[in-house]
Parts: structure tokens; sequence; C-alpha cells
């Protein structure tokens, strides 16, 4: 079992960044591949970014590429996503979770956090 909790949510400008952290609870976190997601109101939850199990390899969405860095810090079972030049459109509660396997698919992770709000203004 594997508990996830993010943080550093918030509102901010457009133009703007902010810095969310996942902290993981188990001792086997370096068995998994970490992912971000996000859910707009009314839309389905969409993949953002992933990082391999051992930090080495990451994939991120089109519409987030050159903007967000996933990283994450496995002596402290983190997970961390650098998000810049903030658009409206990035507005969303933002999700980590964690996989066994290389996946984009939400349905293919095993555990969630309970999620974080990001808020950009125009």
């Amino acid at each position: 079992q594997v508990q996830l909790v993010e943080s550093g949510g918030g509102v901010v400008q457009a133009g703007g960044s902010l810095r969310l952290s996942c902290a993981a609870s188990a001792n086997t976190f370096t068995n998994y591949r970490m992912g971000w997601f996000r859910q707009a109101p009314g839309k389905e939850r969409e993949f953002v970014a992933l990082i391999s199990s051992g930090g080495g390899t990451t994939h991120y969405a089109d519409s987030v590429k050159g903007r967000f860095t996933i990283s994450r810090d496995n002596a402290k079972n983190t997970v961390y996503l650098q998000m810049n030049s903030l658009k409206p459109e990035d507005t969303a509660v933002y999700y980590c979770a964690a996989s066994r396997f290389w996946r984009f698919a939400a349905a293919d992770y095993d555990y969630w956090g309970q999620g974080t709000q990001v808020t950009v203004s125009s």
C-alpha cells in the first residue's frame, strides 16, 4: 500500500510558476514510476508527466512540454512538478499517482493522492 499526499497548489497569475510536491509513504517508492495527472471541471482526468523509478527518464504531454518539469528525490520519497509559464487552461486539480509500469493512462495507476487545486488567473 502506498499513500500519496500532494501539496503546493494555489492561485497564480498567468505567466507565473508553482511547484507541486507529492510525498509517498512507502519504503518501496523506488519500485514505482510516478505520474502527474490533472482534471479540470467537466473534463476527464488527463496525463501530464511521468518519471521513471530512478528518475532518469521522463515524458510529458504535448500541452505542457517545455513549461513543466517532473523530478523525484528517492531519498525523500517525493516527486515534484515544477510548473512555469502557467496559462489559464492549466487550471485543474492535480494528482500524483504511482504505477509499477511505464503507463500514460490513468486506469493503469495503482495509487493516487487526494489532489491539489491549481488556479491560473488571466
